[in-house]
């Protein structure tokens, strides 16, 4: 089958098989159009069919009765859920919801006849449901979910791409790690070992020092043996980086990234919300500035709150939700002690045991959905971190270059989309955030 896209023709459609989306029939009330998709769920009485449609846009009630003629009407009592079906009706508006419309069928046509669907109405578990992940995927819980996602990432392109940024694709095969190997997926390439990216910040450094404003944003792999709530061993990640950024810039620059991904979904995804039954209210209270806090600062919180914390301390998901529960917004911790992080943080020039970096935690329990801060650009410190760390030099020849041919100071950090879209949505874990998931014990669908 021949497709063209022509953009002088108008909206994109598919010459030859153009049919009306449901997205679009507020539009169309009175008029007889063509529908395709594939039904989500039936009613039936003896004189009449109420078939749930959906093709992707939305679902529609496409209503079948003795004037729809009796081969329609057979076929509507027996097809099956999630047959796929053309649909040709008239337009209504719903007599009951305002707003909504609804199909009056005149002709019904089978595409392809499902077969036993294995997903019903009725409560199914958690690794049942992700088995089927290709087919709960059409859930409308899930459309819902991924719908959110798309908004999340809209809104960060069009955040990076309005404020000057240049998209710079990082590699997915690495030869050195980023924080140590522990977490990395080793792979054999060419005879060679090599890893699976857990961050393209090294090479997004490179490319700050070519365009001065960059980010990448694609696939990172993690080899965690965790199986938390927050944790895949895939995930998506956006991570800029910017030429003379200090870290007070770039905890404005995260915290105006976040907002504007806050108030795009608002803006756009509020019926996927409310399917969601998600709290809008305490999005709506996601407004820049941000609280910023000190880590002694927040371990001081920590100890207020009964936990047995000290300096020196990383803080875990309970750590977290108890520093995130007291703001109502999220909230930046910075400055945590240099060996908490990683080689590469610059080390604060007023204390040099804390690293000039910043986490965002997320409130309502979510936790750490930014990363980031300042990089070393002294070529000789940064050489010792990499010897301190125990990190091979001979991988990070490239990386020392950056600082032998016109160092500048710089800052960049990383968001995580999964994290993101659960806590966006509401959701209690990850798993959900992705169209295909991949845990520990998960590499299926």
């Amino acid at each position: 089958m021949t497709r063209c896209w022509c953009s002088h023709r108008g909206p994109l459609k598919s010459r030859g098989m153009s049919a009306t989306s449901i997205a679009e029939l507020g539009g169309r009330v009175g008029e007889t159009v063509t529908l395709r998709g594939w039904l989500y769920n039936k009613r039936s009485s003896k004189k009449l069919h109420f078939l749930e449609l959906r093709d992707g846009t939305g679902t529609v009630q496409c209503i079948v009765d003795n004037d729809s003629g009796p081969s329609s009407f057979e076929l509507a009592g027996s097809v099956a859920q999630e047959s796929s079906l053309e649909v040709v009706g008239e337009v209504r508006a719903h007599p009951k919801r305002a707003g909504e419309f609804e199909l009056g069928v005149r002709e019904l046509k089978l595409i392809a006849r499902a077969e036993d669907y294995p997903i019903s109405p009725k409560e199914h578990g958690t690794d049942f449901l992700m088995d089927h992940r290709h087919l709960w995927l059409r859930s409308k819980r899930q459309h819902a979910i991924l719908r959110v996602r798309h908004a999340i990432i809209q809104a960060i392109r069009n955040f990076f791409d309005e404020h000057g940024f240049v998209l710079i694709d990082a590699p997915v095969f690495t030869p050195n790690a980023c924080e140590g190997t522990s977490t990395l997926f080793e792979t054999d390439y060419h005879g060679d070992k090599a890893y699976l990216t857990q961050s393209g910040q090294l090479y997004m450094e490179a490319a700050a020092a070519a365009f001065g404003k960059v980010y990448c944003f694609g696939p990172t792999f993690r080899a965690e043996k965790s199986k938390t709530r927050r944790h895949l061993a895939e995930f998506w990640m956006v991570e800029p980086e910017v030429a003379f950024l200090d870290l007070a810039g770039d905890m404005d620059l995260a915290e105006a990234l976040v907002a504007s991904i806050v108030e795009h979904v608002l803006t756009t995804r509020r019926p996927e919300l409310t399917l969601l039954e998600r709290d809008v209210t305490k999005l709506e209270s996601v407004r820049a500035p941000f609280p910023r806090i000190r880590y002694d600062e927040a371990i001081q919180l920590l100890r207020d709150a009964g936990h047995d914390a000290k300096f020196g301390d990383d803080f875990g998901g309970d750590e977290e939700t108890v520093i995130s529960s007291k703001f109502d917004r999220p909230v930046i911790v910075h400055r945590y002690p240099e060996q908490l992080k990683a080689f590469y943080m610059k080390r604060d020039p007023e204390n040099a045991g804390l690293a000039l970096c910043m986490d965002m935690l997320a409130p309502e329990g979510y936790g750490e959905v930014i990363g980031g801060g300042q990089r070393e650009d002294d070529l000789e410190r940064l050489e010792q971190a990499i010897s301190k760390h125990g990190l091979p030099r001979s991988a990070f020849a490239w990386y020392l270059d950056l600082r032998r041919y016109g160092s500048f100071p710089h800052a960049g950090f990383g968001l995580g989309v999964e994290r993101t879209v659960a806590w966006l949505c509401g959701l209690p874990h990850v798993r959900e955030t992705i169209p295909f998931p991949r845990m520990l014990n998960r590499l299926a669908p």
